[in-house]
């Protein structure tokens, strides 16, 4: 048994297909499928069988998989250890980020990041939050920015800063004309949100009322930007995080007006989470502790 049969084992149970698995390890399919036949021969089990969407775990193979992982892991972590030994801020980090984040924080933060660690080469990506806790799950990020809290074993969470909404209104709306918004200014308005699975639109139901949920039919969006040309087009008003209304962030500002919302601003707590006992556990802290100390205008930092 080999750490490369484990790899071609793991790639097709997260590609259900051996083709994939094969494209995905840079092999031939014949290549995988003979390792992976050497590999049941060599435990004994059958480790997938066929179904109707691809290749599935048998019931034996399932636990194998699982462990598979973990065997990897600890391999990479090896590596790890020789490569950061010296410099734990040397190498690779993968790093996600839900979308409602990463492109309004990251700007601020890369300047910062390559000068104080400049032998660091971040890995960055972007996706929901039950996407980013899967992949750390199965060891293909190393950290991920989200909102919190998340519920999640195995994970270690540094909470950062809280970033407060802000209401986006169509110019000329009655909103407008007042300084400050207040939650239930919403009781009557066409609220815009985002699709389930965004952790955004379950926050700003939190903010303007579960009442909402029910007695309103929501117009939703897929991703931040669209939800801010429906507003710039007069369809409705939603709430936006604040790092998303600053700067070059915002290309609309003849066509949207924004307010804030009457003390205690309604925020959302942004952390960095990655696993405990992960390989580059030490390089997400020191990450996490470099964000804290160079946190963009407009959020909350949080007392010590």
């Amino acid at each position: 048994m080999t750490l490369q049969e484990l790899r071609y084992l793991v790639a097709v149970a997260e590609e259900g297909q051996v083709a994939r698995a094969a494209e995905r390890c840079h092999v031939g399919q014949p290549t995988l499928s003979t390792q992976l036949k050497k590999l049941e021969d060599t435990l004994g089990v059958q480790l997938f069988e066929r179904g109707p969407r691809g290749l599935k775990p048998t019931a034996a193979g399932a636990p194998i998989i699982a462990q598979a992982r973990i065997v990897l892991e600890e391999a990479q972590k090896l590596r790890e250890l020789a490569r950061t030994a010296q410099d734990p801020m040397a190498g690779a980090l993968r790093v996600g980020a839900i979308p409602t984040l990463g492109p309004y924080l990251l700007p601020y933060l890369l300047p910062a990041i390559r000068k104080t660690y400049p032998k660091l080469r971040l890995l960055l990506s972007e996706s929901l939050t039950a996407q980013l806790l899967e992949a750390l799950h199965k060891h293909t990020l190393d950290a991920a920015l989200l909102a919190l809290p998340v519920a999640h074993a195995g994970l270690e969470t540094m909470e950062l800063f809280r970033e407060p909404f802000e209401l986006a209104l169509p110019v000329g709306h009655r909103l407008a004309k007042k300084k400050h918004a207040q939650p239930q200014d919403l009781a009557d308005e066409n609220l815009l949100l985002l699709v389930e699975g965004h952790c955004l639109r379950d926050q700003a139901l939190d903010v303007c009322g579960t009442s909402m949920r029910a007695s309103r039919e929501e117009v939703q969006a897929t991703s931040l930007e669209t939800l801010r040309q429906m507003v710039a087009a007069g369809i409705g008003c939603t709430l936006l995080p604040r790092l998303s209304t600053l700067g070059g962030a915002r290309p609309d500002k003849r066509l949207i007006e924004l307010r804030p919302f009457t003390a205690p601003e309604p925020a959302r707590l942004i952390g960095l989470v990655w696993r405990v006992r992960g390989a580059r556990a030490e390089a997400a802290r020191r990450l996490g502790e470099l964000i804290r100390a160079h946190l963009p205008r407009g959020v909350l930092a949080l007392k010590s």
